[in-house]
């Protein structure tokens, strides 16, 4: 059995893989009618995701099989064996990310079916065909591992195509990191045009030409770029927050900045500026007035020397958050560079005179300005908390017309003067296509902006209720500054405001829809085994008690483990590295607490009261006390940070890794039954797991992660409860 489900997940990652490369889903056209589809249409896309989720949850079927034939015939080890499989998957978090750096995401995945067919090969040998079958398998799997570039690429979604808007010519670089996929195309006009930058297969940026000649820099002085220099003192000190192409580089040092540092998540796209594309933008690396750093635009403004006299925010999340919004990946693709902490720091690293310049598109500024609305009213609140309440003293807005319309808001903590108004006002006139949106002395109540930024606070609270978007202030606790409309009303159109637009429901419509497949999907292969063993079934003892426990420690682990991974990207500086070392700690230290408890059999009932106030006073402290520290330490190296992030989840993997052995061991062992039990309680705590981590998400869009987290404690609490009602063995 063992070595067949090895094979079987093994043979199903490899072919899943191909079959998922070569079947473009518009996902797009199953939610709204951003373009002219039928019925058949949406059934047709519809199909394509199902047969994605087949292909995906193949492998995690032979797995599992394997899982629960091993711990069915060993239960008196069960807390090495689940302490074994936790640590596996701490390691295999750890490996994660180099080695997509290392062999690319496709031959990540070929290594991932490779390992499941190597760990079948010991018990394989007992079985000829086993083995005949095996090797070749698993040959055709290291041959994608060592050969990646040989696979077929993952088809992207129409929508966000390699070759974008018609765009003439080639792919001219296209490369993979843990962050997002890379990809540089032609222009519109020809090789003097800018490169186009794909993140994720959507325009985000573009590499202008420039030969050295700060004459060629001339058509910046009628650029949107020019705008924040419009106001700012001479040789100023600018710190760009996604330098991507290095446009905003080459207009900074035009304007006459002393010193520009530009900031760039993904490695590959700095290195477009600093090996692949050097020739093309002119060296800019080596230029000695500015320096490109590879890292996360707040944890760098926390740890940087020096105080900006203008930090810059580009677009920062390069469009990560839209493409989350299209897949429905919300949790670990949202900027927490938008929030109103992040607000409070960047005001707070500037000079009195400093200035803090935000600048995205609009698809329809005129009838639904969300972006612009929202960054408003976060920064008015930030500049609340700065004890700030003229806010529309402090705020120049302005848009500019071009391949959409382009937002420019420009804050400072000291009033703008009236000499200074009139040079923004002198600057925006300059700019084809511009008009100044908000200026003290010219507030325009009529509009969304004027109302975010001038109304008073009683009345602006009614406003925000009655507008059909919400642009409510977003903080570090709910960081989703893209969660424009509530999930209540994300099926229902807004007509009268025009077509929606990625960020306007489609993405909270995915994720609703991915939690009905999973519950439908999960709940079919969980109950289908009850209907052929239904006679064992009505015999199980104890099975709803089982199943309540077991359901509710899997889904308050994910709860918790969600919660986390967001908690402490602020602190580690990348998603990527969150991702890695919260689950690696997290999972590691689960399986040292499911081992440690092992030895402990004697223990287990009179443990499980204890256990249940460490784990609240654990949980309380993650909610509530956890952040302060972080925020302490947030200078430290990231050596250090990654030691303090494995010390504060080790507690509390210890105290969860005692939850599933201890449930186990309770489950009666007189009864014919105690496998079909064993396997019950399994199944149950793994559905729960599959759907919580999608309910997760939605549960921190509607109240945010201080909430999940007291959630899960209240979960954990309640499956106690449930377990204390099954009679002692």
């Amino acid at each position: 059995m063992i070595p067949a489900c090895c094979c079987l997940a093994g043979a199903s990652t490899a072919l899943g893989y191909l079959a998922i490369a070569a079947t473009p889903v518009h996902a797009l056209k199953m939610m709204y009618g951003l373009f002219p589809v039928d019925a058949a249409t949406v059934a047709w896309e519809g199909g394509k995701l199902g047969l994605i989720c087949i292909c995906l949850f193949v492998p995690f079927l032979g797995a599992g099989l394997a899982v629960a034939t091993i711990l069915l015939r060993h239960m008196d080890r069960v807390g090495q064996l689940y302490g074994a499989d936790l640590l596996g998957g701490g390691v295999g978090c750890a490996l994660a990310v180099p080695l997509i750096a290392l062999l690319s995401p496709p031959g990540c995945v070929m290594l991932a079916g490779l390992v499941f067919v190597l760990a079948g090969l010991r018990p394989a040998a007992r079985s000829r065909p086993l083995v005949a079958l095996a090797f070749p398998v698993a040959g055709a799997l290291l041959l994608g591992t060592i050969f990646p570039g040989r696979l077929p690429d993952p088809v992207p979604d129409p929508v966000k195509t390699m070759n974008p808007l018609g765009g003439p010519g080639p792919v001219l670089f296209s490369r993979w990191s843990p962050v997002f996929r890379v990809d540089v195309v032609p222009g519109f006009g020809g090789e003097e045009s800018p490169r186009l930058i794909l993140h994720d297969g959507l325009i985000a940026s573009a590499l202008h030409p420039f030969d050295g000649d700060p004459r060629s820099l001339g058509p910046l002085e009628t650029d949107v770029r020019s705008l924040p220099f419009g106001v700012l003192p001479p040789k100023p000190r600018v710190l760009i927050i996604g330098a991507a192409g290095g446009q905003e580089i080459l207009a900074a040092l035009h304007f006459g900045a002393s010193h520009v540092t530009g900031v760039e998540l993904n490695p590959v796209t700095l290195s477009l500026l600093t090996t692949h594309f050097a020739d093309l933008t002119g060296h800019l690396a080596e230029n000695p007035r500015v320096t490109l750093v590879n890292g996360e635009g707040r944890s760098f403004l926390r740890r940087a020397p020096g105080r900006p006299d203008l930090i810059w925010f580009v677009a920062p999340d390069s469009y990560a958050a839209m493409n989350a919004a299209t897949s429905g990946a919300f949790v670990l693709s949202e900027s927490y560079l938008y929030t109103v902490e992040m607000v409070l720091e960047s005001v707070a690293r500037l000079p009195p005179d400093g200035l803090l310049c935000v600048q995205f598109g609009e698809s329809d500024f005129e009838r639904k300005p969300n972006r612009t609305a929202r960054y408003l009213a976060t920064a008015r609140e930030a500049f609340r908390r700065l004890g700030i309440t003229d806010f529309d003293r402090h705020v120049l807005v302005s848009t500019t017309r071009g391949f959409w319309v382009t937002a420019t808001i420009l804050l400072r903590r000291s009033p703008w003067t009236p000499a200074e108004v009139s040079r923004f006002e002198e600057r925006v006139a300059a700019v084809p296509g511009s008009v100044v949106r908000h200026a003290p002395g010219h507030a325009n109540l009529d509009g969304p902006i004027g109302r975010v930024v001038s109304l008073a606070p009683e009345a602006l609270e009614g406003w925000y209720a009655e507008y059909p978007f919400d642009v409510r202030p977003v903080t570090d606790d709910a960081p989703f500054f893209w969660h424009f409309v509530p999930f209540r009303r994300a099926a229902a159109p807004i007509a009268k405001y025009g077509e929606r637009w990625f960020e306007e429901g489609t993405g909270e419509r995915l994720l609703l829809g991915l939690l009905v497949i999973v519950i439908a999907f999960a709940t079919l292969v969980l109950l289908a085994p009850m209907v052929a063993l239904r006679g064992a079934w009505r015999a199980m003892p104890h099975k709803l008690p089982a199943g309540v426990f077991f359901g509710a420690i899997g889904t308050g682990f994910m709860f918790l483990e969600v919660s986390l991974i967001q908690r402490f990207t602020l602190f580690l500086g990348f998603p990527t590295y969150s991702l890695t070392v919260t689950l690696c700690a997290l999972l590691v230290s689960t399986g040292i607490g499911s081992l440690w408890w092992q030895r402990r059999a004697s223990e287990f009932s009179a443990a499980i009261r204890p256990l249940s106030v460490v784990l609240a006073a654990l949980v309380t402290f993650y909610a509530f006390g956890l952040s302060p520290i972080l925020g302490r330490a947030a200078g430290w190296p990231l050596p250090a940070r990654v030691a303090l992030a494995a010390g504060c989840l080790f507690p509390l993997g210890v105290c969860l890794g005692a939850f599933m052995p201890i449930g186990l061991r309770k489950l009666p062992r007189t009864t014919p039954h105690h496998e079909e039990l064993v396997a019950w309680s399994w199944a149950v705590n793994c559905f729960f797991s599959v759907v919580s981590s999608v309910l997760a998400t939605i549960l921190a869009m509607v109240m945010g992660f201080t909430a999940v987290m007291l959630t899960a404690l209240a979960i954990y609490l309640i499956g106690i409860a449930s377990l204390l009602q099954i009679p002692e063995a």
